[in-house]
């Protein structure tokens, strides 16, 4: 058995109990029993109990464990195109399947941060978080304050994270057939960059636009 191998065993066996348990009740032990490995091979492998965590937490926020590379455009594309590619993928890995352990470990992260969070920001999230920034950046006026142009960076995140999180509120609150019909991939990803752009002043408000039920989607403003 390669070295890989038995890490892998380790981390699968690891973050389904972090994710039922937390950090404090789940015990080194029983973790390795689930992974068929001796006790000690945590530290050998990961150096300590928190640190398998840590990495625990990245697997399940990130499976392939690589950053995936940030969107590149030529340079002639208008900014308006790159906030809407930025958009489409955000709410591509947003949506994409998750095990239950991946969505309940991510939620405890979520709400009561660890140093798990700290390096999955370093590692994964800060470098999309600032490439918004350089969108907004090119479209916002330049007496934009720092912290404004973060509000509205957080305010379009935070559009793609409810259906991340409440997907299931949602269907509750519309019913299957209305989210089955209206809630995809494209069909979110579209609302949420004619939403953003609506705001920021690049189209018309969205009300009033004067489609019934049966109308097809309406094209992108921003293409």
């Amino acid at each position: 058995m390669s070295k890989d191998d038995a890490r892998n065993r380790i981390l699968d066996a690891a973050g389904p109990i972090f994710a039922e348990k937390g950090f404090d009740a789940a015990t080194v032990r029983e973790i390795c029993q689930q992974a068929g490995a001796n006790v000690a091979a945590v530290n050998y492998y990961f150096g300590d109990k928190e640190r398998l965590y840590i990495e625990a937490v990245k697997r399940a926020h990130h499976p392939d464990e690589e950053p995936e590379p940030l969107l590149e455009w030529p340079e002639s594309t208008p900014p308006q195109m790159k906030l809407k590619l930025y958009i489409r993928g955000m709410m591509e890995r947003m949506l994409s399947e998750r095990s239950v352990w991946q969505r309940q470990l991510m939620m405890r992260e979520m709400l009561h941060p660890t140093a798990a969070c700290r390096e999955l920001v370093q590692v994964y999230v800060r470098r999309r978080f600032d490439q918004l920034q350089e969108i907004l950046d090119e479209i916002l006026p330049a007496e934009t304050p720092p912290a404004r142009r973060h509000q509205i960076g957080f305010s379009i995140i935070a559009q793609g994270l409810h259906y991340h999180v409440a997907g299931e509120i949602v269907t509750l609150l519309v019913g299957q057939q209305e989210r089955s019909r209206h809630y995809q991939l494209d069909q979110l990803a579209e609302h949420i960059t004619q939403f953003t752009a609506a705001a920021l002043g690049l189209a018309p408000p969205l009300a009033g636009d004067g489609r019934g039920e049966n109308q097809p989607e309406q094209n992108s403003i921003l293409e």
